[in-house]
């Protein structure tokens, strides 16, 4: 299974912040805010991971990331030259996706919880038997999200963007699977009014085919955070210090996942000591 993160965009609901540096770049209290999704594809398993960005902003991901060698996985780049819709990401990555499956986060999203492993595990059982998934979460203001509508046997029968009047309190994060008839699917995507691939639009697809299922994340035992505002952004580094501190561990710590899932040795832990701060090199 390949991964994408899709990091492209202007991030103007925090200018100036982003106005010369990529949003999904910014800090999340000790990382930049990429760590977060990138080891969330790490914790999947998935080792061949696309990052779609802006052309003024590659070169800035390769200086951090590299080709992804140093942590046992591969990194490649592609160049959004603008942002038209979520569901582009499928067709600028064709030629990485090419025959495997594919999942997809978004760069700003971060999810926690003690039991994430078993739910990214479900997805990929879920792919294995040709079912694609999407991950839904309980919020408090629906209409700001796609929200999951169900019928009265609990089955999902559709997906509507930021709807006046949900007709649930479910929304769906930005993290997806995609069997990899998504490519042909995203292919034949029409524009919306504001000229994107909505990725309602061909999660929809995959619906009303019945090849899409769902899996819940229990609010109460996980966390979906948006860093995409603001005060977003500051809840978020809040959530992960305390989070740190609490249980003396790392959230999103790279080196640590890789080496927990042998894709790199403890001598090639011990290389890339160098490339972060005192605290996290006595941590490791």
């Amino acid at each position: 299974m390949k991964g994408i993160i899709l990091a492209g965009g202007h991030g103007t609901r925090l200018y100036p912040l982003t106005k010369y540096i990529s949003k999904q770049l910014l800090p999340i209290y000790d990382k930049p805010m990429i760590y977060y999704p990138l080891s969330v594809l790490m914790q999947s398993d998935i080792r061949d991971i696309l990052i779609i960005t802006n052309p003024e902003f590659v070169s800035i991901y390769q200086d951090l990331l590299g080709d992804g060698s140093h942590l046992g996985i591969n990194i490649e780049y592609k160049i959004q030259l603008e942002p038209k819709g979520i569901a582009e990401a499928f067709i600028l990555g064709e030629e990485f996706i090419g025959d495997d499956n594919v999942c997809l986060i978004l760069g700003d999203n971060l999810f926690f919880g003690k039991s994430l492993s078993t739910l990214l595990l479900q997805c990929i059982k879920n792919i294995n038997q040709n079912f694609s998934t999407i991950i839904g979460y309980e919020v408090e203001d629906p209409e700001r999200f796609g929200v999951v509508e169900f019928d009265d046997k609990n089955h999902v029968i559709g997906i509507e963007e930021k709807p006046k009047i949900p007709k649930s309190n479910f929304a769906v994060t930005g993290l997806y699977f995609y069997t990899n008839d998504v490519i042909a699917y995203a292919k034949s995507l029409e524009p919306s009014d504001r000229g994107e691939l909505e990725i309602t639009d061909l999660n929809n697809m995959f619906i009303e085919n019945k090849k899409m299922l769902i899996e819940m994340m229990d609010a109460n035992k996980f966390k979906w955070l948006d860093s995409g505002t603001f005060m977003a952004l500051h809840e978020s580094s809040a959530f992960i210090m305390e989070q740190q501190k609490n249980s003396n561990s790392q959230i999103a710590l790279l080196d640590e996942i890789a080496f927990l899932k042998g894709f790199i040795s403890k001598d090639n832990l011990r290389n890339n000591l160098k490339n972060l701060s005192s605290d996290l090199q006595d941590y490791l």
